[in-house]
């Protein structure tokens, strides 16, 4: 039986293993980390490949080891270039640069010992500790379970997209469907639909790669700022508040109101206006309200029945649904251990992250407690600090 079972082993739970082996000189034997994927962040590294980012939005001090100073000790000892590596006075690292410093971290610390490839289908609380069923028949038992899931499989399709998917497979994609093909095997012109920082980083990949047969189709102006929530709220500053504030509906609210969602950067805001000096027509304005195939084409329309723009194939950047993850196998535990949920569906938990018996939460579960930064790196950190904490 393990000590420790992490369900999910992206950054979240990749953070908190990190922690364990760290501080709490958990072995690899006593932790059992289950993920659909081979290899640890497989679904990380896919969709941040995918658009081709060069660089994080978080600071050099966001990542997955215990010391905040680990990824630049790591940099000065590697062989990447110091200043290629990071970007701007935050010293945001270079995606290659993150990822070997990842990659070291999960070898350092024997990370494929602890590792189990498959798909959760049922959890079950027992006398000592959980019972977790796979779907390929295997099970796993351990004394405390930490659910570290996040949304990648909860992609946001908006409905024209839906009704032209199953009009014409190949003639839309969401950027981060696991099916993707190869944008080489796709028909150009491409048009992107979306207006933060994954459209703006695939649009700026797209026109490197098919230049003048690109168009970012966005509903708002680029909406400009370095993070995606205030950094007060990696600190007291609104974390305070937030945490004497005691109605789960409000907490909800100060979330939507904090997150800055469909931003960009300054940075890469300077990227694509410098892109549109030489091609104006890359970047239009446009809501999408039905989708037509056409003369072997797709033709957007608005509300209006207005045509918008002509597309060979449409590419989706529009996120994440905003439910529950991990419903269909939560529902049933929460129901059998009236596990506290709020009116929006999420978990209420301790401080220390506790949702019921040996059974801890991190990443979107978490943010009716950690807040609006509780689905990123800085989240993460902040997450297994927590749980290490109540043990």
């Amino acid at each position: 039986m393990h000590t420790w079972i992490i369900i999910g082993g992206g950054i979240q739970g990749m953070t908190l293993a990190n922690f364990l082996r760290k501080q709490k000189g958990a072995t690899p034997e006593e932790i059992a980390i289950i993920d659909p994927h081979a290899e640890p962040l497989a679904d990380w590294k896919r969709c941040t490949e995918n658009i081709s980012m060069p660089f994080l939005r978080s600071p050099f001090v966001h990542h997955i080891d215990v010391d905040p100073f680990s990824l630049n000790n790591h940099a000065k000892q590697s062989p990447f270039n110091e200043d290629a590596s990071f970007l701007g006075r935050l010293k945001r690292p270079s995606l290659p640069l993150f990822h070997e410093h990842c990659d070291h971290l999960i070898r350092e610390q024997e990370i494929h010992r602890s590792w189990i490839q498959g798909r959760v289908e049922a959890i079950k609380r027992l006398e000592d500790g959980w019972h977790v069923q796979l779907e390929s028949g295997t099970a796993v038992s351990g004394t405390n379970i930490v659910l570290a899931i996040g949304a990648g499989e909860q992609l946001h399709w908006p409905q024209w997209a839906v009704q032209l998917q199953a009009d014409s497979q190949d003639s839309v994609f969401h950027v981060f469907d696991r099916e993707l093909p190869e944008f080489d095997a796709l028909q150009a012109p491409f048009t992107v639909i979306g207006g933060g920082i994954t459209a703006v980083h695939l649009t700026l990949k797209l026109q490197e790669r098919f230049p003048g047969q690109v168009t970012l189709m966005k509903r708002h102006p680029f909406r400009v700022h370095d993070f995606d929530s205030d950094p007060g709220w990696l600190g007291p500053k609104y974390q305070r508040t937030f945490r004497k504030t005691r109605s789960y509906k409000s907490r909800r609210e100060m979330i939507v109101r904090a997150r800055r969602k469909g931003s960009i950067p300054s940075d890469l805001h300077a990227k694509i206006r410098r892109q549109l000096r030489h091609f104006p027509e890359l970047v239009i304005d446009g809501h999408v309200h039905q989708a037509v195939r056409q003369n072997g084409g797709t033709a957007l329309y608005n509300e209006h029945g207005q045509l918008l723009q002509k597309a060979g194939t449409v590419i989706l950047a529009t996120g994440f649904q905003p439910q529950l993850p991990g419903r269909e196998w939560l529902a049933p535990i929460i129901k059998e251990l009236h596990l506290p949920c709020a009116e929006c569906g999420y978990p209420v938990l301790t401080h220390t992250l506790q949702w019921g018996p040996g059974l801890y939460v991190m990443g979107p579960l978490a943010e009716l407690e950690v807040g609006p930064i509780a689905r990123n790196i800085s989240g993460a950190r902040e997450a297994a600090s927590r749980i290490i904490a109540a043990q």
